[in-house]
């Protein structure tokens, strides 16, 4: 669960336990005002509503909730018979004692400390202006002992309000932290991908202008007979082609970085499928070659992009259904080159019965496979078979990838 649906159900879960807390506050200090300290029934019913919905309050309007409850505890204070029972504390009662702790915890964790300390000064204040307009409500002793409770009670939930919000901040900056450094890793994982294809594309394309350099560079000896202009075009064709080799290899040494100085070896094809079959097989895999009819004349950059498209396709088999069948199948068919790779359910302990392999990690392996059919204008769909098991098949155009070969 995110970050962003934490939240809200976080909030309900606070709104409930808080809308249960004002309807027990209720039930309790009204019977209590009326009974106890001679409150008459609508008053305490009505200023009763108003200090135990307070805290409830107080999530989406805290300075409203400070204002209700002050007005509601003062009111309730001074509405009390002067026959009452003495042994009840006064001018807090202790449901409102527990409402004024939660209302400063609530205030405090949604606004701040300095919030927070707001209606915890006014509410004692208030009470200080309550003796001073009833004197003879209570003994002086029974009041200061009343105020010290009641002030002590509330400042402890202030300082649980600062702790807590503190806690809830670390963590959500910790969540956020968290969710940056995830995308932060999904984009450079792409932008290697994406470095790497462009490196490939570069080797397969060198490739082709180095053939071109050096056919143009031995036309005159070739050719017998060759004219003059003519053998001065091939010379300016092989001029172009070197110029053009030195940019690409100035651009791939941009492109290239210290962790791939060492990718100087030929990029893997279609005719290297059957040795990536043959290492699968040897880690205990089941895993089916079909080559129909056998495509090695596919232009270069078609034949690295299916290498890899199988290799990436066995990989996720082999982590996420293990103990699967697997079958790779490749043809020139209908003008294109087409690639299907199929993996049956897991049968290994830990794996699902009908599991498809769709990668957990993001999906940066689908991803780089999107990334290099895209660049040869071809097709690409993956997704869970309905008999169980995982299917990715691609299909490269023949002519459009070969153009590269020229």
């Amino acid at each position: 669960m995110t970050r962003q649906r934490r939240a809200p159900h976080r909030r309900a879960v606070w709104l409930v336990v808080l809308a249960v807390l004002a309807v027990t506050l209720f039930s309790v200090l009204v019977p209590l005002q009326a009974v106890s300290y001679g409150t008459p029934l609508p008053f305490a019913m009505l200023a009763g509503a108003g200090v135990s919905a307070a805290p409830l309050l107080a999530v989406a309007y805290p300075r409203t909730a400070i204002l209700v409850f002050c007005s509601s505890a003062f009111a309730l204070a001074l509405a009390v018979s002067a026959d009452r029972d003495q042994a009840w504390p006064w001018p807090w009662s202790v449901p409102a004692t527990i409402a004024l702790s939660v209302l400063v915890l609530v205030v405090t964790v949604v606004r701040g400390w300095r919030t927070g300390l707001v209606p915890w000064a006014v509410s004692n204040l208030a009470s200080l202006v309550v003796l001073l307009i009833l004197p003879d409500a209570v003994s002086v002793a029974a009041a200061t002992a009343n105020l010290i409770t009641t002030a002590s009670i509330s400042a402890a939930a202030l300082l649980v309000g600062v702790l807590l919000a503190g806690r809830i901040r670390v963590g959500e900056e910790l969540t956020k932290s968290l969710e940056l450094a995830a995308v932060e890793q999904s984009r450079r994982m792409l932008v290697e991908e994406r470095t790497r294809i462009a490196r490939e594309l570069h080797d397969v394309v060198a490739h082709s202008m180095s053939v071109i350099q050096v056919q143009a560079s031995t036309a005159r000896y070739r050719i017998g007979e060759l004219a003059p202009d003519a053998a001065a075009e091939f010379d300016d064709i092989a001029a172009t082609a070197r110029g053009s080799l030195a940019e690409m290899r100035r651009l791939l040494g941009v492109l290239r970085t210290d962790d791939h100085e060492q990718e100087l070896v030929p990029q893997q094809g279609i005719g290297d499928i059957p040795a990536l079959v043959e290492s699968v097989r040897r880690a205990g895999v089941e895993v089916g070659l079909s080559l129909d009819p056998p495509p090695g004349d596919a232009p270069p950059s078609a034949q690295i992009t299916a290498f890899r498209i199988v290799q990436e396709a066995l990989s996720n088999a082999v982590r996420h259904a293990p103990g699967s069948a697997v079958q790779v199948e490749l043809g020139r068919r209908d003008g294109a080159l087409q690639i299907r790779v199929h993996n049956g359910a897991g049968t290994s302990p830990g794996s699902s019965p009908g599991a498809a392999t769709a990668p957990s990690d993001g999906g940066h392996g689908l991803r780089g496979m999107q990334e290099r059919v895209a660049l040869l204008a071809g097709t690409l769909m993956t997704g869970p078979d309905p008999a169980g098991g995982w299917t990715v098949t691609a299909v490269l155009p023949w002519a459009g990838a070969g153009e590269d070969r020229t």
